[in-house]
């Protein structure tokens, strides 16, 4: 009789232990947690977000308290860079695990090749819940996600209209807090919960126009940003594709752009220079604004109306660039802060269900960003502005908290890397390297020393040429084509802005030499060649 009672108390006894074991701040963890050891992997993009523009990497333009978490818990990658710097390549890019030239996606027109095996189908086949919310970019019908709701192409900032499995839907509000929603519901309510998740949370912002929430654009109008020291670059010492984009900020920006309603430029007697001023505040987001959300907005659209009405009509060409600068950056960053916040509520949620211990969160942008440095926007060039990408990664237990990386690593390695993490077997024809090692702080396992790069949509909006290069830690070698043939060399120790084109200086001509052989060396590893260089050239030309 005593040995069943000291039986039954032991047995009560552990059932106790384990019960207080799977608990949380009061919380019983997820039944997903104790079936699977696999780690949950929640993927989040925004969309032109440079790495200037978060805290983590430079307070000087913003402070990003929430996406600075995430390197302050896990790690921060400084030599982070894309393949291809434009929306759609990278993002084909990142579901493929391949360069645009395998799957077809080289730019945001070309058709991506559908036959290709998507991350998403892989983490599906393997047993975890999928979910895509956000901005895909292309292709109206994700493979491999249990659910989604994607804005079509560019999306609209306000009441935007997502694609879901059940047909077309419009939801009132701002584009950044709705897909958040969409996500937090997914994840609490919708998500089989006996599987481990593989979420894909895709941001709209801060993409132009840069139309920020209306306590944001009240806000952020009121700042005064402080300019790059290239703000008034000449693009001398380089060749021609820096001087012919056509990207600058006070020749190319709209005044949709800047917000510059189109009364108030034929108020002071100008002329509306473009016709699409007039185009996107009757057809864009400005037009889908309903009364109650157009009278929040109208008096910051007022006062920059007035602003411009009283300084613009005696400024000099250096003064209308500053304030275009200033009108540029305050709504670009505006749009960032949003993201911010909504990035600390899906954070916030994960720690307070208990999910924040087994999933890696990942932060990143699908490229890079000018802003205002060699007096530009946009993206597109192999230069660090729009080469280089923020990447944070957290994962509890997993990688120390607050580590930096400066190893040479691409949106290539994304696909690979989540594989490895959730113990999914990499197919053999991806093209990346998983990071896993640099992860876990092996960075001596890890032995890349150069990465490829080529841009392909020219010619094009913002017209910057067609161009491939190699980066190394050290240097950067580059070569313009189609309509020119041009080598650029940059020293990125000595010259970390890219001012001078030092290809021709035969100081660096060992250099040059060695960084020819390399580079020949990745287009053949990455089966890229000059005959697929005619063949998209002559794809992407006008049939009569």
């Amino acid at each position: 009789m005593l040995r069943k009672i000291i039986l039954r108390s032991f047995i009560v006894l552990s059932i106790l232990i384990l019960t207080l074991l799977s608990c949380k701040n009061g919380k019983v963890d997820t039944p997903q947690k104790k079936l699977s050891a696999k780690p949950n992997i929640l993927f989040i993009m925004s969309d032109d977000h440079a790495y200037q523009a978060i805290s983590a990497y430079s307070d000087k333009l913003i402070k990003t308290p929430n996406i600075d978490r995430i390197a302050k818990e896990g790690i921060l990658f400084t030599n982070a860079s894309v393949t291809n710097s434009i929306c759609a390549p990278s993002r084909a890019t990142i579901l493929t695990g391949k360069h645009t030239h395998i799957n077809g996606k080289i730019d945001n027109i070309m058709p991506f090749d559908t036959t290709q095996v998507t991350l998403p189908q892989l983490f599906q086949k393997a047993g975890y819940a999928t979910a895509m919310f956000g901005k895909l970019h292309f292709g109206n019908n994700p493979k491999g996600v249990d659910d989604f709701m994607i804005l079509p192409g560019q999306g609209s900032y306000i009441n935007p209209k997502f694609i879901t499995q059940k047909g077309d839907t419009t939801i009132t509000g701002y584009v950044t807090d709705i897909i958040t929603d969409l996500t937090l519901d997914w994840l609490d309510k919708k998500r089989d919960k006996e599987k481990p998740f593989m979420m894909m949370y895709l941001h709209k912002a801060p993409h132009r126009a840069w139309w920020p929430s209306p306590e944001k654009f009240k806000e952020y109008s009121q700042k005064n940003i402080p300019e790059p020291a290239t703000l008034f670059d000449d693009y001398s010492n380089r060749g021609q594709a820096a001087k012919s984009a056509e990207m600058n900020i006070r020749d190319q920006l709209l005044s949709y752009d800047n917000k510059v309603l189109p009364q108030a430029i034929e108020e002071i007697g100008l002329p509306i220079a473009d016709s699409r001023n007039k185009l996107y505040f009757e057809k864009a987001d400005f037009a889908r604004l309903n009364p109650k959300q157009k009278s929040l907005y109208q008096p910051t659209l007022d006062a920059i109306a007035e602003d411009f009405k009283t300084h613009w009509p005696t400024m000099s060409e250096e003064e209308k660039m500053r304030w275009q600068y200033q009108r540029y950056m305050q709504d670009y960053l505006a749009c960032i802060a949003s993201v911010d916040e909504n990035v600390g509520r899906v954070l916030n949620y994960l720690d307070d269900s208990g999910l924040a211990e087994n999933t890696m969160v990942i932060y990143t942008s699908d490229q890079g960003f000018y802003l205002g440095e060699h007096g530009w926007f946009d993206k597109r060039f192999i230069y660090n502005e729009s080469f280089k990408t923020p990447l944070l990664i957290r994962w509890p237990n997993q990688i120390k908290a607050g580590i930096t990386n400066d190893e040479m690593v691409q949106n290539l390695d994304f696909a690979q890397t989540f594989l490895e993490a959730a113990q999914i077997e990499i197919p053999s024809d991806m093209q990346g390297e998983s990071l896993m090692p640099l992860l876990k702080g092996n960075t001596a396992a890890w032995h890349r020393e150069a990465v490829y790069y080529h841009y392909y949509e020219y010619p094009a909006v913002h017209m910057v040429k067609r161009h491939y290069g190699i980066v190394t830690k050290a240097y950067k070698l580059v070569h313009f084509y189609y309509d020119v043939d041009e080598w650029e060399l940059y020293d990125r120790k000595k010259d970390p802005q890219e001012m001078k084109n030092v290809y021709e200086d035969p100081a660096y001509a060992s250099v040059v030499a060695n960084l020819h052989k390399k580079l020949n060396e990745l287009r053949l590893k990455y089966k890229d060649s000059p005959e697929l260089d005619k063949k998209f050239i002559d794809l992407s030309k006008p049939v009569n």
